[in-house]
């Protein structure tokens, strides 16, 4: 497996707070995907994190963690660290806020951190409920946004993020011509061939994550055949 994330076309997003057994793991990390994901918005700890990476450790693939706080942010062991911004967030805490203080109690490993511009679309969501996400945006707004994360502020990645649902295809095409370097990651609802393939049309990389837990293995390797 390529150790460039920006070769990656996809990623398993694995929660810490939610429980795979085994058997299921070992699947997971053998299914084809590019990358194994460590990230969770509500209840990750450094004994859950542990305990997830210790189960993934030592397969040949790429594990990154994307914290939700400054002390999720962990380095050793991971090949990298994918920072969230949200840029639709109600609260600059969101935005640049954590990350002040993050830069101020921890020393960092600059050569590992991936910044991401996230664009939260989905109102339901938990990352939408924490960060106070104006979900509520026509397209134009989102390629806006995706246009000020990628030319004004040098972003490598702009996430768009419906975690939970399925969202527009028609949002991430807009996305797709409005940015020029960045890359696209799409994440949500992602369950089956048809929905990656929608998506990977428009998105550089698509993040497959309630899948694993909701609708099993054999959709997650569907979502992988459908990218290759």
């Amino acid at each position: 497996m390529s150790m460039n994330w920006k070769d990656w076309v996809h990623i398993t997003k694995l929660d810490p707070d939610r429980h795979l057994d085994i058997a299921a793991i070992e699947t997971v990390a053998t299914s084809g995907t590019d990358a194994l994901m460590l990230s969770g918005t509500l209840n990750v700890t450094p004994e859950n994190l542990t305990e997830l990476y210790d189960c993934v450790r030592d397969y040949s693939l790429p594990i990154v963690v994307e914290p939700a706080d400054p002390g999720g942010a962990r380095f050793d062991g991971m090949d990298l660290v994918f920072v969230p911004s949200v840029l639709n967030a109600s609260h600059p805490r969101w935005i640049v806020g954590q990350h002040k203080a993050w830069v101020q109690r921890y020393k960092i490993d600059w050569n590992r951190v991936v910044p991401e511009a996230y664009i939260v679309l989905n109102p339901a969501s938990s990352v939408a409920k924490v960060t106070g996400s104006d979900c509520g945006l026509a397209p134009d707004e989102v390629a806006a946004y995706a246009t000020v994360a990628d030319r004004y502020f040098g972003f490598p990645v702009v996430y768009i993020e419906y975690s939970g649902t399925y969202g527009d295809p028609n949002v991430v095409k807009a996305v797709s011509e409005a940015v020029s370097d960045a890359r696209i990651f799409y994440g949500g609802g992602i369950n089956s061939a048809e929905r990656a393939l929608e998506m990977s049309a428009f998105a550089d990389t698509i993040v497959v994550g309630n899948a694993v837990y909701e609708a099993g293995i054999d959709a997650l390797k569907a979502t992988v055949r459908a990218v290759r």
